[in-house]
């Protein structure tokens, strides 16, 4: 198992839905009515996809071994830089749940903060995945030995089963489809 083309050939289903959540947000913006459980459903797949199973694999494997490994310059780059933008991203997401409870309950104004969380959740997430496909992802394979390298591939190898057991890939890679389909 390649786990850095695996986590890339990811990113391109979190491309796919952060494309979605912008979608619904101009339908948003028009007027439209908030559908709450689309939201559910995207917020479900950052979460549980995007979070859990890819930021996961990254958090506990890759970029564990990158710190580890790759001395101040790794340590900077991760903790300081990837790890914070996962943190940011995770805040978007707890405020745009909040500001689809608030608009639920009738505060209209809070539909500014559904788009604005959402939206700045998008531009977060596409800046965040084009610096580790460009820079993190080959500088660890670059700088990691191939030793640690095959560690990180059989690691991520274990973090797959798990996940295939739990249908985790094929459910939410659907869900992209689905939702693709409705917010064209």
């Amino acid at each position: 198992m390649d786990s850095i083309k695996l986590m890339m050939e990811e990113h391109q289903y979190i491309l796919r839905m952060l494309a979605v959540v912008r979608k619904a947000c101009y339908g948003i913006l028009k007027g439209e009515e908030i559908n709450y459980e689309d939201f559910d459903q995207m917020i479900d797949f950052i979460r549980s996809y995007a979070d859990a199973h890819h930021h996961g694999k990254e958090e506990k494997i890759l970029f564990h071994e990158m710190v580890t490994h790759l001395g101040a310059l790794g340590n900077k780059l991760i903790t300081h830089g990837m790890l914070v933008e996962h943190d940011s991203g995770r805040l978007f997401i707890q405020e745009l749940r909040e500001a689809l409870a608030r608009v639920k309950g009738g505060e209209e104004e809070s539909r500014l903060d559904v788009i604005a969380n959402a939206v700045s959740y998008t531009h977060l997430l596409k800046r965040h995945i084009e610096k580790e496909d460009t820079v993190v992802y080959t500088f660890a394979q670059r700088q990691l030995s191939p030793d640690i390298i095959n560690q990180v591939n059989q690691d991520t190898a274990e973090f797959e089963k798990a996940a295939l057991e739990k249908d985790t890939k094929n459910y939410y890679e659907q869900l992209v489809i689905k939702m693709e389909k409705k917010y064209r």
